[in-house]
């Protein structure tokens, strides 16, 4: 299997001891929902540690970059499906979001992150009053 996009430890002359998976982002597939109090997005993102998890929100935009360490070093593969890389992806969101509230949770290679909607925009119930 081969990636052009990857280059290997004998190709780099500049820095030798860099990591392999900086040269390689891949997009990690994901699923958001959306309930009264908050958006919950689930990111796919196998072999990330939480330790190796940056989750930002800034300016109406979330970051998700998860740093995935190389597996099984110095060995030759019969076969392989999995690359070797970084996990990137970057949303607009157009919610007004209470940044202060946001937490983020990764177990068994799933990151679930929960944007709770500012109080502002929550869907209020209106009563109505009769005769």
């Amino acid at each position: 299997m081969t990636n052009t996009n990857l280059t290997t430890k004998e190709q780099r002359s500049d820095a030798a001891n860099r990591e392999v998976t900086r040269d390689v982002y891949f997009t990690p597939r994901v699923d958001i929902l959306e309930t009264d109090d908050a958006l919950e997005l689930f990111a796919d993102m196998p072999g990330v540690k939480p330790q190796d998890t940056d989750v930002r929100f800034e300016n109406g935009e979330l970051t998700l970059h998860g740093r995935c360490t190389p597996r099984h070093q110095g060995v030759n593969y019969l076969y392989g499906e999995y690359g070797v890389g970084d996990f990137y992806r970057t949303f607009s969101i157009s919610h007004d979001i209470d940044a202060d509230k946001i937490t983020a949770e990764i177990k068994c290679g799933v990151l679930k992150v929960t944007l709770p909607k500012s109080e502002a925009v929550k869907p209020k119930r209106i009563t109505v009053k009769g005769e």
